[in-house]
């Protein structure tokens, strides 16, 4: 249980630390993904970036 806890927290240290640079590349800004403010903080929720993102990791596990 712990590993998939810290699992799940380095991986969404590594996806905050890449969002800058996935931006850059266009991630983020594709049709289905969602920006809206609430509460006065802006949210932002990826739908369609992390589908593609996970089609090309399950692409690139499948060549390796």
């Amino acid at each position: 249980m712990i590993r998939w806890m810290i699992v799940i927290f380095l991986a969404l240290v590594l996806i905050s630390w890449m969002t800058p640079l996935l931006r850059r590349l266009g991630l983020g800004r594709l049709p289905g993904d969602l920006h809206f403010r609430l509460f006065g903080r802006e949210w932002f929720i990826p739908l369609t970036s992390t589908i593609v993102l996970s089609l090309l990791a399950s692409a690139i596990a499948r060549w390796i």
